[in-house]
């Protein structure tokens, strides 16, 4: 297999990975509380280009989404407007109870800057090998495109696979003696 067949297959094998988040614990700092996080993430609303996640205080969010399963990722999504929407993007893998005060305190899993295409729906590959044994990702928007005081997201959308998936049609049979 070459190393481009390899990569198409990565891509082929990779879904939304929405049906695996735990909602239940799924947190979001400095949300406006009229335009919350479901807004971004959830089925339905996301797809609505009138419904937006908005932060409060400040431009940054700090978001908390936590997996039913363990989770490969392999890339994100995050559309916003070209003024309003998020720029810098730091992603932790299973860091838990992070808050504003100590989020600098660790170094990233992997740290985006996004482009006009992304905020329009390009998605960012992330540094593959830093998320293959996902239980939670915690999603820093640190600052916006225009560093406006509000930063708004319209859309997150997390590709990758889970890792008790395993193709049995790839396995070869062993008989047994």
């Amino acid at each position: 297999m070459s190393a481009v067949e390899s990569a198409t297959a990565i891509q082929r094998s990779q879904a939304d990975l929405l049906d695996f988040i735990d909602w239940s614990g799924v947190e979001c700092l400095n949300q406006n509380s009229n335009h919350s996080m479901a807004n971004a993430l959830k089925q339905g609303y996301r797809e609505d280009e009138g419904l937006n996640l908005e932060s409060d205080a400040d431009e940054q969010l700090l978001i908390y989404i936590p997996f039913t399963q363990v989770i490969k990722l392999h890339s994100i999504v995050i559309k916003g407007s070209e003024e309003e929407g998020p720029k810098t993007v730091k992603l932790f893998s299973n860091k838990e109870h992070m808050g504003f005060s100590n989020v600098n305190d660790f170094p990233p899993s992997d740290t985006a800057v996004l482009s006009p295409d992304n905020l329009k729906g390009k998605p960012t590959v992330l540094k593959y090998v830093k998320f293959q044994n996902v239980r939670s990702l915690t999603i820093f928007i640190e600052d916006n495109q225009s560093g406006s005081e509000i930063t708004k997201v319209q859309k997150i959308a997390l590709h990758g696979s889970t890792v008790e998936t395993t193709d049995m049609k790839g396995l070869k049979k062993i008989e047994e003696h």
